[in-house]
């Protein structure tokens, strides 16, 4: 598989001249609309399952899981941890779409690993304000992983919290490995 970081076409340039890689992302979706068909799909998941997952952009959820258009709800953020806003997004997909499983997946070599709570400071510093959330950071992967399940598991607004589970996802094998939420 040829993706755009192994792709020979200039992105590093497009990058840097700002609008040129949306222009290219709108291009590549009017192409997309060209031969789009309705598939005629509820918004309500096939499999009754939310994933959540790092945004890291090495991750292809889809082709990991074997999952189609369709199968899932998909949320991510930078490592995959739950917070607020993940169980906001968790309690509408049970509440008003109908999942009743949640699957967590962190990954190896996460850029969190490498962050502290001190980033908030130095964006303090740079901008002038301190944000309001919490980095997240953290050290041991299977750790943060059994911290996410908790947090799922302990939600008042979650109908669904027997069914969780969590994985680390090897960014060099492709390997989900299960993590025991004990």
């Amino acid at each position: 598989m040829t993706t755009s970081a192994a792709a020979s076409t200039g992105s590093e340039g497009a990058i840097a001249g700002g609008g040129a890689v949306t222009d290219r992302l709108v291009e590549a979706n009017q192409r997309y609309a060209s031969a789009f068909t309705d598939p005629g799909m509820d918004a309500r998941p096939v499999l009754h399952v939310a994933v959540v997952a790092c945004m890291d952009a090495r991750l292809d959820l889809h082709a990991a899981l074997g999952l189609e258009l369709g199968d899932c709800h998909t949320i991510r953020n930078a490592g995959g941890v739950v917070t607020d806003d993940v169980i906001r997004s968790l309690t509408i997909s049970q509440h008003k779409l109908g999942t009743r499983s949640v699957v967590l997946i962190h990954h190896t070599g996460c850029g969190l690993e490498a962050l502290t709570e001190d980033f908030r400071t130095e964006l303090e510093m740079a901008v002038g304000q301190r944000p309001a959330w919490a980095v997240e950071s953290f050290r041991d992967v299977d750790q943060d992983v059994r911290q996410s399940m908790q947090r799922v598991r302990t939600s008042p607004f979650l109908l669904h919290t027997d069914d969780v589970r969590g994985f680390v996802f090897d960014v060099r094998t492709g390997l989900l490995r299960e993590v025991d939420p004990a």
